[in-house]
């Protein structure tokens, strides 16, 4: 039973920490729905829902002042999820609107530090603090706060809400003639895209407010750390930020004449790779790296990321060997018995001229020799019947995606094969049929928007079968498994097991037929 307001009662200590504070809330809560509300007197009726109300007020500031922390924090990755707001989802059960709700509390209380203060002193409700905050959004930065105060000083006052709206409207009125700027509304937006040497680019702009706003709240939630390990300057975070979200928006499949069609891959294969020849040089290796960066190409765990859901199209690329080319001549020169001049002032007789034999060729025609014999070598290497082409189909038969665990070479171009299909359509509908939703556990996004993940990379030799894929949403697949390390395992029910680098595990609770 609720006890009467009005009868006395004792006064309640004051609760140790956080811990206290919240298991008396729960105690008091439990108390207010055990009590049989019907019997209550009108009075103490309407002293709870008062009361209520209030507590309401400080709740939504309560759990925005911690919801913020615990995200500036990024507290939500120890569980290998992404956001505040998945984590929301999964560890408090809360719809997907629910979160949004609650984290845009915390950044529009951060943003209206007035308006956080009125709430946790209940002296407005969290229904009044939202319009106040969204009267204020509208003007100037700079007068915010004002706005801010001078609302929140007529509600206490006892202005009701109509009033207030009407108060905020002339702010809002005088603001614009204060600002007003006259033109054809497009006034004052532009955007500039400079493409440099290299496919590099320069991006410059002036943005209106609202675009400014839209823009800073993609980059604000793409552009955090992405853990500890993240040692990326707050400005290239918000490059690659910008980049994640043009990718983003083109895998969605919502941009004109694209479809939502797959990413493609070529992959580069070496054909001294092929040949089986030993390893290159670490200054080759490095220059390779070099030469890998300046055409976008990808190694490692970006190539395996890639790797996962893209249509691989194998290149074989060589490199010339000025020692096996010296070689060449000297095996030409001798069978024609022709031998290089050593006076740089020689004559310039071409090859294959009716020279006497033993004439000495000038630098000139053996510049031009070289060429010669480099082009007809190039010709028996490449075309549908050369040598790169044989290797490659009989080296690679079966498994072209073993390709990307060699390293890449320069772009000579020696031969090319057939595409080979990212997922085939088969597949993906049983993966996505298989799982509804992102394989990760706790993660809720559907499988329509994830990539298909192999669990055994496409790089040593994992099969693009069944048993070895499964749908992870973009954040889980290219950041928390091929950035961060953490691994998934389906085991025989359909459930998963998530494992970080530190061996912290996460398990789904039901098999995805029957998941929630």
């Amino acid at each position: 039973m609720c006890q009467d307001p009005r009868q006395p009662v004792s006064q309640p200590q004051e609760p140790v920490g956080v811990a206290g504070a919240l298991a008396m809330l729960d105690r008091a809560l439990q108390a207010l729905t055990a009590a049989d509300a019907a019997s209550l007197p009108a009075v103490v009726q309407a002293d709870a829902l008062r009361a209520l109300e209030q507590a309401e007020a400080r709740h939504t500031a309560a759990r925005a002042q911690i919801l913020a922390a615990f995200t500036a924090q990024d507290r939500y990755e120890d569980d290998g999820q992404g956001s505040a707001r998945t984590w929301l989802r999964w560890q408090t059960r809360i719809t997907k609107g629910a979160a949004a709700a609650a984290t845009a509390w915390a950044r529009r209380l951060a943003a209206h530090p007035i308006i956080a203060q009125a709430l946790a002193a209940a002296e407005i409700s969290a229904s009044w603090a939202r319009e106040f905050c969204a009267w204020s959004d509208r003007l100037p930065t700079d007068k915010r706060d004002d706005a801010d105060a001078i609302l929140v000083a007529a509600a206490r006052g006892g202005a009701d809400l109509a009033d207030l709206a009407g108060l905020a409207e002339e702010m809002y009125q005088r603001s614009r003639q204060d600002s007003a700027e006259p033109g054809d509304g497009f006034d004052g937006r532009a955007v500039w895209l400079d493409i440099t040497l290299g496919g590099a680019g320069r991006l410059n702009g002036d943005l209106t407010s609202g675009c400014a706003a839209a823009l800073s709240a993609v980059l604000d939630s793409l552009g955090k750390k992405a853990g500890h390990e993240d040692d990326r300057t707050a400005a290239q975070r918000r490059h690659d930020a910008l980049e994640e979200a043009c990718r983003r928006l083109i895998a969605s499949g919502m941009l004109p004449g694209r479809a939502g069609q797959p990413a493609h891959a070529q992959v580069h294969i070496t054909l001294a790779q092929l040949r089986g020849m030993p390893g290159a040089s670490d200054a080759e290796a490095a220059w390779r790296s070099a030469a890998a960066a300046e055409h976008g190409w990808l190694t490692g765990p970006d190539a395996d990321a890639t790797a996962c859901d893209a249509t691989l199209a194998p290149v074989v690329t060589g490199q010339v060997d000025p020692a096996a080319l010296d070689r060449l001549v000297h095996m030409f020169l001798t069978s024609h018995g022709l031998t290089a001049s050593q006076d740089p002032a020689g004559s310039d007789s071409p090859a294959g001229s009716d020279s006497p034999a033993g004439t000495p060729l000038s630098p000139q025609t053996l510049s031009r020799l070289r060429g010669s014999l480099l082009a007809m070598a190039a010709d028996v290497l490449s075309g549908p019947g050369g040598l790169a082409a044989w290797l490659r189909h009989t080296q690679l038969a079966g498994t072209p995606a073993a390709a990307l665990s060699l390293p890449l070479s320069i772009p000579l171009p020696l031969d090319t094969g057939r595409a080979e299909p990212a997922i085939p359509a088969h597949l993906r509908r049983a993966v996505t049929t298989r799982h509804r939703r992102c394989a990760f556990p706790g993660c809720h996004q559907p499988a329509r928007r994830c990539h298909i993940h192999h669990l055994i990379p496409r790089s040593k030799g994992g099969l693009t079968a069944l048993h070895n894929l499964l749908p992870v949403c973009e954040f889980h697949h290219l950041i928390a498994i091929h950035r961060w390390g953490w691994t998934l395992t389906l085991h025989p029910d359909g459930t998963t097991t998530a494992t970080s680098p530190h061996g912290h595990t996460l398990h789904s609770h039901s098999p995805p037929a029957t998941a929630a």
